[in-house]
């Protein structure tokens, strides 16, 4: 048997569902801050490295892969609302419908902003794109392979 072809097929399995999302372990941001005070407004400036070093945001294993953000009380739901409180979480379960969106939802009978996304760390202001993903996958696969 061919070890370095079955090698190759592992990694590029392993590449595959970082790039799709679907890797074995997905956490979510979890914090909650209000007005200025605490980390968890935007902009958000936590990585994955980073919040090992930070109090009051934790990266959090989340079994369901859906990541929540939302914006509760103030008038406006804009950055610079003092009585807004932002939090950050883990959701059981995604929307209904499976789909990734913002919108005014109520949360525990309240009207709040909220932001659904499925993936690794998704809940923060900014993410890597699926897409970057992606190309680095297939230059990695081009490099594996010798394809030019």
């Amino acid at each position: 048997m061919d070890w370095s072809f079955v090698s190759r097929i592992v990694f590029l399995i392993v590449i595959g569902n970082l790039s799709t999302g679907n890797g074995l372990v997905r956490k979510c941001f979890a914090c909650r801050s209000r007005g200025d005070l605490g980390t968890c407004r935007d902009p958000f400036t936590y990585n994955a490295t980073s919040v090992d070093d930070s109090h009051g945001v934790q990266a959090v294993p989340c079994a369901s892969g859906w990541c929540g953000k939302f914006l509760e009380g103030g008038t406006s739901f804009k950055d610079d609302d003092y009585g807004i409180a932002t939090q950050r979480l883990c959701l059981q379960r995604g929307p209904s419908d499976s789909e990734e969106r913002c919108a005014y939802t109520k949360w525990n009978h309240k009207e709040v902003f909220m932001c659904f996304c499925l993936g690794d760390l998704c809940n923060a202001s900014s993410r890597l794109s699926n897409p970057l993903l992606g190309l680095i996958s297939t230059l990695l696969f081009r490099f594996l392979f010798g394809w030019q």
